[in-house]
């Protein structure tokens, strides 16, 4: 954190590129190999005009912006040097910073320095690569909620509430002479607890809608070998990404595309013709398919209408009882000899992929299966990262024991210890406590100037 680093921020072929310096030597070691006003002059938040040299011959035209500390993206002095784009022009400037005394940043690096100078708390900080890798405007709008704090304001309220108790608690301890408190602090205790648990409960539910926005929904296209999943995956992404044939088994590993469905990403998986078969290869791609299965979210299950159905796509079903599916009856534009008289006809949507018939239904179905015509993201402030729902899931798993040791009496100072465990394990979600492993592991997932 006392060395000062750099890094290209932009992606490489644009027409302008910005090579982002960040530390206490930033304005000065940029400043030479600037040729322009003295850098070290001028004020703060200003863009100065000039050329980038090397032993008085130009590297390239430029503008460099100079920021101050404290009022800077890390907290640290800054400085972007706004230079053309060409590969040799970027990478050249890049370099002399180097031989000036920068090092190379890490991925993350700037975020991780304004999160740990306490520019952005962790919320915020995962918010930043959710906007850089946001597919519709609805995920956009979530992420720039969380960068404007309004998920750190929600668990910040969580965590107040429970220094409530622990001030109640607390009374009791230090003033253990007055009777009356006892019966007063483990009422106020268990309605107190009772009101953060419901504003969890609240959370993690509203938590799921803005999980898919941000993420999409994981859905899997299964069923047996030419029954038409990989027609049906090119006619919803629009593109003819899986070969079609009419030899089985064609398909011999999984495909993958997405579709956005009113603002909600679904990510699809086309899998393997499930069929029993000797070939090694085939066989390897039908059990990916089952474990595709148990990793997704949506399950479309594909049958041929011209068939009846098989002990195989019985056997299917049965593993589908705990998923949200659903059947798609394929080839509706042939004789129909499929039996449905076994099937859940509520789950039920025919299609012709040939015709490109019956996906506006199928479209509806999906959309009637996860609401999301009710999914609203004008206010929603809720969590949207794998992390910090499961530690919100870990703190709320605390609370029943919490309240039963209440009511059991157990010692005021034992249930304070159990309190203040749930309190800790908030300050975990937005960064208050954190394990240096876990900072290092998140920001390395950042691209290399951000």
């Amino acid at each position: 954190m006392n060395d000062t680093i750099a890094a290209i921020s932009t992606s490489t072929g644009g027409a302008i590129s910005i090579v982002r310096v960040s530390g206490e030597d930033a304005i000065e070691i940029t400043n030479k190999i600037f040729e322009g006003k003295n850098l070290l002059e001028v004020d703060s938040h200003t863009i100065n005009y000039g050329y980038i040299k090397e032993n008085n011959k130009i590297i390239d035209e430029v503008l460099v912006s100079v920021m101050k500390a404290p009022n800077t993206y890390t907290k640290e002095n800054i400085t972007e040097i706004n230079c053309h784009g060409s590969i040799a022009s970027v990478s050249k400037i890049l370099e002399l910073l180097l031989q000036n005394g920068c090092r190379l940043a890490e991925p993350g690096e700037f975020t991780k320095r304004a999160f740990l100078n306490g520019r952005l708390d962790l919320l915020e900080a995962e918010s930043v690569i959710d906007i850089i890798n946001s597919k519709t405007e609805e995920s956009l709008s979530l992420s720039v909620r969380q960068l404007t704090g309004e998920g750190t304001q929600m668990i910040s309220t969580l965590r107040e509430k429970i220094l409530s108790l622990l001030a109640n608690i607390e009374v009791k301890i230090d003033y253990p002479e007055y009777e009356d408190i006892e019966d007063v602090t483990h009422s106020d205790l268990i309605k107190s607890i009772d009101e953060i648990q419901n504003d969890m409960n609240e959370i993690l539910e509203e938590s799921k809608n803005a999980k898919i926005i941000k993420d999409g929904i994981k859905t899997c296209i299964i069923g047996k070998t030419n029954v038409g999943k990989s027609s049906i995956l090119n006619r919803l992404i629009g593109e003819e990404k899986a070969i079609v044939t009419d030899i089985e088994g064609t398909t011999r590993d999984i495909v993958e595309g997405s579709i956005n469905i009113d603002g909600i990403i679904l990510n699809l998986i086309d899998t393997a013709g499930i069929r029993k078969t000797e070939d090694i290869v085939e066989n390897i791609g039908v059990q990916k398919s089952l474990q595709q299965i148990e990793k997704s979210e949506l399950i479309l299950f594909v049958l041929d209408n011209s068939r009846n159905l098989e002990q195989t796509e019985y056997e299917l079903l049965e593993k589908l009882k705990n998923k949200n599916y659903i059947i798609i009856i394929n080839k509706s534009d042939l004789k129909t000899n499929i039996d449905i008289n076994k099937l859940d006809k509520e789950k039920i949507v025919y299609i012709s992929a040939l015709n490109n018939d019956g996906f506006t239904e199928l479209k509806k179905k999906i959309k009637e299966i996860f609401n999301i015509n009710k999914i609203e993201t004008t206010d929603l402030t809720y969590l949207t990262s794998s992390r910090s729902i499961a530690l919100l899931k870990e703190a709320q798993s605390k609370l029943p024991q919490i309240k039963e040791a209440i009511k059991n009496n157990l010692p005021i100072d034992m249930i304070e210890i159990d309190i203040k465990e749930v309190w800790n394990i908030l300050g975990k979600i937005i960064g208050e406590t954190y394990e240096d492993e876990l900072i290092n592991k998140l920001f390395s997932q950042f691209c290399l100037g951000k």
